[in-house]
């Protein structure tokens, strides 16, 4: 028969014995809002930190990264990359001033993005309840009814926040039909690198341009009253928890260490592991010379080559704004029309050959003059190198050198 309180009522504890069941937030919270888009979110499991996902109200977006997207035929401009793009291409993680090329398509064979079935989180939630089973035996075997209610109560706490916080993604659709220019972009990254996106306007449309909606299965009011649930749930649980005999406290216990240190280790994995984005196909063009540049001139150059376009550049305000940066990119211009654009011509290795231009010496001729220019001719950008990030520095007087002649150290010579 299951004891519930030996000794009677007086003997009812409170001490601090869940205080394992609330720890480890920042790790539960790092992967929170790609865990609810999984049906995994139903299953009853132990969760760590419950607290954190019991909240008044619910993102409406996904959170978006930095970095600068432009659109190399349209124009269009965005001051931050959307989420789920940011998932699928790991741009921030390109080496500094290297520029990518990726053709990207869409099979429509596959499902639409969604969590991964198979990835890290859900095997979080399988373990989770796994060891719920697991207790839930060993309390009805040590005739714990604390522990018993206990387990239940946690357990079922996942499954109640999992249903408030249950949503599918949502992503913007193009439903005009009529001619556009061709959806090609360029994002630019704090680390002055380039990723250079061949695609159609429907995939820009998607991906880029509009952001993404979390599109809840069940409304605000109906919210509130599961995570008013929630919290009673949690609140009944640790009590419970703190008034199990020794023996299924220390069980109760090891498994929230456990629990723990498994959420912290997913939370460091890179988050493409919980992603299904197989609706897409992204494969890189190669170019002669690879990825790699020395400064950023020499980036911004080759992204001007592989895009035939310097208008993107001047739009975004990723090249200085001063007469002499505009010389250059009009220089820069006319050699990419003096290059036929078809066919395209290759190495011996298959990779993309570009046009040849000495792109630095044609800078010096820019910022070096026979006449140069007055600082006050200079024109005052109001916006930096790189607004997207680590490059951003305001242009000013400040670097204008005692001849008048634009004196950022950036970019190098050579």
């Amino acid at each position: 028969m299951l004891n519930f309180l030996t000794g009677g009522f007086g003997n009812l504890q409170l001490d601090i014995v869940g205080f394992l069941a609330i720890l480890g937030e920042g790790s539960v919270l790092a992967n929170a809002q790609v865990s609810a888009l999984s049906n995994f979110s139903y299953l009853p499991r132990l969760l760590p930190a419950p607290q954190a996902l019991i909240k008044t109200s619910r993102p409406e977006r996904l959170a978006p990264s930095t970095g600068k997207v432009v659109g190399s035929k349209s124009g269009g401009i965005r001051h931050q990359l959307n989420h789920v793009a940011y998932i699928l291409h790991s741009g921030h993680s390109l080496p500094e001033y290297s520029v990518r090329c990726v053709r990207l398509t869409k099979n429509n064979d596959n499902p639409p993005v969604r969590a991964s079935a198979r990835g890290p989180l859900a095997w979080l939630a399988v373990l989770g309840c796994a060891m719920s089973v697991v207790l839930t035996v060993l309390s009805v075997y040590y005739e714990d009814g604390m522990a018993l209610l206990a387990i239940v109560l946690l357990s079922l706490l996942s499954t109640v926040i999992g249903v408030g916080s249950k949503w599918v993604l949502e992503l913007p659709r193009r439903k005009a039909t009529r001619a556009v220019p061709a959806g090609d972009v360029v994002i630019f990254y704090p680390q002055g690198a380039f990723m250079v996106i061949r695609c159609d306007e429907d995939i820009a449309r998607e991906l880029y341009w509009a952001p993404e909606k979390c599109q809840y299965m069940v409304g605000v009011q109906a919210y509130r009253f599961i995570s008013l649930t929630g919290t009673v749930l949690l609140m009944f649980g640790v009590i419970a928890l703190a008034n199990a005999q020794l023996t299924l406290q220390i069980f109760v216990g090891a498994a929230y260490i456990i629990l723990n240190a498994a959420y912290w280790l997913v939370a460091a994995l890179p988050p493409t592991m919980h992603w299904d984005l197989s609706l897409y196909d992204a494969r890189p063009e190669h170019y002669a010379g690879g990825d790699r540049n020395d400064n950023f001139t020499q980036a911004l150059w080759k992204a001007i080559a592989i895009t035939r376009a310097t208008r993107w550049a001047r739009i975004a305000d990723i090249a200085p704004e001063t007469d002499q940066w505009d010389h250059w990119l009009r220089k820069a211009q006319a050699e990419i029309d003096r290059d036929p654009a078809e066919p395209l011509k290759r190495d011996a290795h298959g990779d993309i050959l570009l046009p040849y231009w000495d792109c630095q010496s044609a800078l010096s001729d820019s910022l070096y003059p026979g006449e140069c220019e007055t600082p006050k001719a200079l024109r005052r950008s109001s916006a930096t190198l790189n607004a997207a990030g680590g490059l951003a520095r305001d242009f000013d007087e400040a670097d204008v050198g005692e001849d008048g002649v634009y004196a950022h150290p950036q970019p190098e010579e050579g």
